[in-house]
């Protein structure tokens, strides 16, 4: 019997930059030599692995799609190849896999099935944000996204900062690019005026912006992030 093959989890680039300015080799060398994939979006998986290794044959790649259409069912058989000897390689659309992404499911299926799984290292937003914050490393919460409505996002906010402030964490959550300040403009009319907050937008990408100032500091706010994949963390000393 042939022994199981090993889950990859693949981080991919947070932008359009060349991938090996953020990636290490190891990434390359692992890419070419798998051929089936779990994927967010086949056109974009694709399109990364040609930029990674060119000389690849897409013909050969089997990619098989995750995402919030995708059924149980279908979710149970991505791991098919891996009981039978072949390794797959479990890609992000950007960034790491299952961190704030639908890979923790197939993750979890590896467990169960006594699969290996191997992480391997890329960029991710959130810890990158939150290195270049100043705020607490060693407690923190990731929150994914506040409420839509506008009076239950300052209620969450208002929570989140008593939550920093009892426990001595930093808040960390991500928005809609398109509704980036409007965020930043409840965040800096919604907490107290000394609360800081981080924005750190379009990471490892040339037009890189992280910048922490207190919430009464960013009424004054001249930075456009509309459109900019951005991460905010909050502090309450």
């Amino acid at each position: 019997m042939n022994p199981k093959g090993k889950l990859y989890l693949i981080p991919t680039r947070l932008g359009d930059n060349p991938p090996l300015e953020v990636l290490p080799i190891s990434i390359k060398k692992i890419i070419e030599n798998i051929d089936d994939y779990i994927v967010e979006n086949e056109k974009t998986a694709r399109r990364f692995i040609k930029r990674v290794s060119p000389n690849k044959s897409q013909p050969s790649l089997n990619l098989n799609v995750l995402n919030k259409y995708t059924t149980e069912a279908e979710r149970n058989t991505f791991l098919e190849a891996c009981l039978n000897g072949t390794s797959i390689g479990l890609l992000s659309e950007a960034g790491c896999p299952a961190i704030a992404d639908p890979g923790s499911d197939i993750v979890n299926l590896a467990h169960q099935m006594d699969i290996r799984v191997i992480p391997l290292v890329g960029p991710s937003s959130i810890l990158l944000a939150l290195m270049g914050s100043g705020m607490n490393g060693q407690g923190f919460t990731f929150n994914g996204y506040l409420p839509i409505d506008k009076s239950e996002r300052k209620s969450k906010l208002k929570a989140l900062e008593r939550l920093s402030f009892e426990n001595n964490q930093s808040q960390i959550f991500i928005e809609t690019p398109y509704r980036n300040m409007k965020m930043l403009e409840d965040l800096a009319s919604t907490l107290q005026p000394n609360t800081r907050v981080c924005v750190a937008c379009d990471l490892t990408l040339p037009t890189e912006f992280i910048k922490t100032k207190t919430a009464k500091e960013w009424l004054s706010n001249k930075e456009d992030l509309h459109k900019r994949p951005s991460i905010f963390i909050i502090q309450k000393d």
